[in-house]
């Protein structure tokens, strides 16, 4: 099986590695300034394919990157969100990104538990991270929801090593207890 036939499922949600047919939503996602804020910033639509190109080409590389989220209520791409650990990062990293039209639906929590169970489960992953700006509330309601807390600041590589970044998170055990406990396990 390719890992480009992966597909993990939410009662609302498909994660599954990118493919062609997202561009157009995720170019107009990171187009949009305020859902673009704290990672990284807008690009424009050529760097937005590079960026797209690239996250493929993350899943060739290391069998794991971002999913793209797809609502199934709709076939719409909603976001992306998974695991990610490109050189120099700080951790093992579950990380999310919605776009701004589906916000206040859920799907990140959502999404980011079945994210964080796969890379638990199938990647093996000891420790699961979340690097967040500081100044992105929503980010850490979503981390509280996911069981993890503030661990430490930190810095990410270049070319986003200029501001600090919190570091939430929490250890594959402190996770099973948590999923054992609320019985999805």
């Amino acid at each position: 099986m390719s890992i480009f036939d992966l597909q993990l499922e939410t009662q609302r949600l498909i994660l599954r590695p990118p493919q062609a047919q997202d561009f157009e939503a995720w170019a107009a996602f990171i187009a949009d300034e305020e859902a673009a804020r704290h990672i990284g910033g807008v690009q424009q639509r050529p760097v937005a394919w590079r960026s797209f190109a690239a996250m493929i080409g993350v899943w060739h590389l290391q069998g794991f990157a971002f999913f793209s989220v797809i609502e199934k209520a709709t076939g719409q791409w909603v976001g992306r969100l998974g695991p990610w650990q490109p050189e120099g990062w700080p951790g093992t990293e579950v990380g999310w990104s919605i776009a701004r039209q589906h916000w206040g639906k859920g799907f990140a929590p959502e999404g980011a538990t079945l994210a964080t169970d796969w890379a638990f489960d199938q990647l093996g992953w000891s420790e699961v991270i979340h690097t967040i700006d500081p100044d992105n509330f929503s980010s850490k309601t979503v981390a509280r929801k996911l069981g993890s807390r503030f661990l430490r600041m930190g810095r990410l590589p270049v070319p986003h090593d200029l501001k600090p970044v919190e570091i939430w998170g929490q250890s594959r055990d402190e996770w099973n207890t948590r999923r054992h406990a609320e019985g999805r396990a």
